[in-house]
């Protein structure tokens, strides 16, 4: 699906204002200490990311459903993702991008891409505790994982224990 002028035009705005809310929110985060972990890696062009991009929406956007159809009908007109199912328990909506074609792994709308897929994975580091996909050739570090990891150590875990803690709270490379 090839993006016509005036869905460009509404790209670039939403693009804008997406930016300007995550400037202000890593600004915010940043005064809290935020965030806790760091980026390694590089992308390996697995494109398990663009496949079967997933959003997470309030409640009232999960339930009401005028701002369900606004949120969904905004995402299938403007960012070319086809709504393929939900998880009701973690208010995530699953798509399709359109512009992804799994052949190449390419998107085909890269330069107007949305902001989600501009940030990723970047915006996982934010998170508790970050999952990447398997395939991804990114992970995350714990900023602190080297007193975390002393501590651990002197705790008396079992091996087995010590390196299954290790790897599920980012403590290693």
């Amino acid at each position: 699906m090839k993006d016509g002028p005036l869905r460009r035009v509404i790209k670039r705005l939403a693009l804008l204002r997406y930016l300007g809310d995550l400037w202000v929110t890593r600004r915010v985060l940043a005064a809290q200490g935020e965030p806790r972990y760091r980026l390694t890696g590089a992308c390996n062009g697995c494109g398990r990311c663009c496949e079967t991009p997933v959003i997470a929406v309030s409640r009232p956007v999960f339930f009401l459903r005028s701002l369900r159809w606004l949120t969904l009908t905004w995402h299938r007109l403007v960012n070319g993702f086809e709504y393929t199912g939900e998880d009701r328990r973690l208010k995530l909506f699953v798509f399709r991008c359109t512009h992804y074609d799994p052949v190449t792994k390419q998107c085909d709308s890269y330069d107007s891409r949305p902001g989600m897929c501009r940030d990723y994975p970047r915006n996982l580091v934010y998170s508790a505790l970050p999952e990447f996909l398997p395939e991804c050739g990114y992970s995350a570090v714990y900023k602190k994982s080297e007193q975390l990891r002393q501590a651990l150590a002197k705790s008396n875990l079992p091996p087995e224990k010590l390196a299954e803690l290790e790897r599920k709270l980012h403590l290693k490379e």
